[in-house]
């Protein structure tokens, strides 16, 4: 959906300059650092930490769950002092320097988780104030600071100016809005990959449909967060962009173009080139998300039903993200998360971090075998479907160089 760390990627095999994807090796099961007690998931934090972290209390909020206060004292005490974060601080005592990778993704994404917990409002201010400070001149945000925009960095920003009560469309640089830069983003309805949203403008003026793009592109023109609820039912609509598509009108024809590219096996594909296509689950998960958001559950019946059936071991090995992705599906679609193809998804969330307070359990509800503790936390826990954990593209920004997966993969 928005850009995500994977613990997979290695910045140390980053070369600047190169234009071609690379295939990370599977995550270590032995990380270089010490996992902090307060972090869900058991795998390298390096890359991922900050976005796991604030994925998985995002949503145990959605179902009702109290974290654990060190879960959340951990994800404040990632924040720097300008109110940026980093993908992971191995020690936050240390202040913040020019060194230090900030990130608009991984401060998006813990405002978002920080506004639906309540109670810290300050830290989540810091962070919009920062977000605000390097929004690029179309309106939009790039990956790292001054980084060209791009529609998963622009729209998880959008959730997090919405979670924090701010109006996105006001939030102007230049006289350009975040929607300005969706807009711009998003292909016309007459040739390929009518009605998707590109990953970023192509130099060569070609700009090429992606389907994770799109998942977070449909959100994003809705002012939506990571976690919507289900939209207004509506008949699925062709695409259509006479007179020039308003930011409504680009994240319907980005939900037509997600519901074509579902509709003969009921997931999304990874490609990578020279790789057989395989099923893409955490990106099959966000465009679940993004059809309910926009048309009611009914228009994401096919792909949910799909995860169901399939999603349980990809959750399993790929840790606390993951099991957040499904939740948001189901939250979305109005399907039980406690019950989801078998699996208790918030059950086996909770067991890859700290115990929470409490665990909203509504009476009654029917509960799935999880796996257990050790199991889980010992896994993988980038979390964001087979184009995070086996496919890298490199993102150049502010002069720097590094690796990180999946998200300007071509798709059908």
């Amino acid at each position: 959906m928005n850009v995500r760390r994977s613990a997979a990627v290695l910045a140390a095999t980053a070369v600047i300059g190169a234009a071609t994807p690379a295939v990370a090796a599977s995550p270590s099961p032995t990380p270089s650092v010490a996992i902090p007690s307060g972090l869900y998931g058991g795998t390298d934090p390096t890359y991922d930490g900050v976005w796991r972290q604030s994925l998985a209390l995002l949503a145990q909020d959605t179902v009702g769950v109290t974290p654990a206060a060190e879960a959340v004292d951990w994800l404040t005490g990632q924040q720097c002092a300008n109110g940026a974060f980093a993908a992971f601080r191995a020690d936050p005592a240390k202040a913040c320097d020019a060194k230090l990778m900030v990130d608009t993704n991984s401060t998006a994404a813990a405002v978002q988780a920080l506004a639906a917990l309540g109670g810290h409002e300050a830290a989540a201010r810091k962070a919009v104030t920062w977000l605000k400070s390097v929004q690029n001149a179309d309106g939009g945000w790039g990956y790292t600071p001054g980084g060209a925009s791009d529609t998963n960095s622009t729209s998880v920003v959008i959730g997090a100016l919405a979670a924090a009560g701010e109006k996105p469309a006001r939030v102007e640089k230049g006289g350009k809005s975040p929607y300005d830069a969706l807009v711009e983003l998003a292909l016309p309805c007459d040739g390929a990959g009518a009605g998707a949203f590109a990953y970023q403008p192509d130099p060569k003026g070609a700009p090429a449909a992606n389907a994770d793009a799109t998942a977070a592109g449909v959100l994003g023109a809705l002012g939506k967060g990571l976690a919507p609820a289900a939209g207004a039912k509506t008949d699925a609509a062709a695409c259509a962009d006479a007179g020039g598509p308003t930011p409504q009108r680009a994240a319907a024809n980005g939900a037509a173009y997600l519901a074509k590219a579902v509709a003969k096996d009921g997931y999304l594909t990874s490609v990578l080139p020279g790789a057989e296509n395989q099923p893409d689950h955490g990106n099959t998960a966000d465009a679940v998300v993004a059809l309910a958001a926009q048309g009611g559950a009914e228009r994401a019946r096919q792909p949910l039903a799909w995860l169901e059936q399939h999603s349980a071991a990809w959750a399993k090995q790929s840790g606390p993200a993951a099991y957040a992705q499904l939740i948001f599906a189901a939250h979305a679609t109005g399907t039980d998360p406690r019950a989801f193809g078998g699996t208790d998804l918030v059950a086996a969330l909770n067991a890859t971090g700290p115990t929470p307070e409490a665990t909203g359990k509504a009476t009654g509800e029917a509960t799935a075998p999880t796996p257990d503790d050790d199991s889980v936390k010992g896994d993988s826990d980038d979390g964001y479907g087979t184009w995070w954990t086996i496919g890298v593209f490199l993102v150049a920004g502010i002069g720097i160089g590094f690796l990180i997966s999946g998200r300007r993969k071509q798709q059908p």
